[in-house]
């Protein structure tokens, strides 16, 4: 049994897909809405909000994926002090 009650890899290697992957999502449909609305050429621009959106969306998701992780830290961490007060009740 693992004594630490940091989240696993796995859980981490996940949050920090879903943060990858909602970056590139962010800056995908920023830059398409930007292209989509610009009449001339503006591929400063489009880059600019697409790198914003993506930064946007990133941040967005790293809040909640460390808000979950901690989650599952504190969980783990209560579950064991419950345990430990089943196995040795104080009197």
């Amino acid at each position: 049994m693992s004594t630490s009650s940091a989240p696993s890899v796995k859980a981490r290697i996940m949050a920090i897909t879903a943060i990858t992957v909602s970056g590139l999502c962010g800056g995908l449909v920023g830059y398409a809405v930007t292209d989509l609305q610009c009449q001339n050429r503006c591929e400063t621009l489009s880059g600019f909000i697409g790198l914003s959106s993506a930064l946007l969306a990133a941040g967005g998701v790293s809040v909640v994926a460390n808000l979950a992780l901690k989650a599952m830290s504190e969980w783990k961490t209560t579950e064991r002090q419950q345990s430990a007060r089943e196995r040795f009740p104080v009197e």
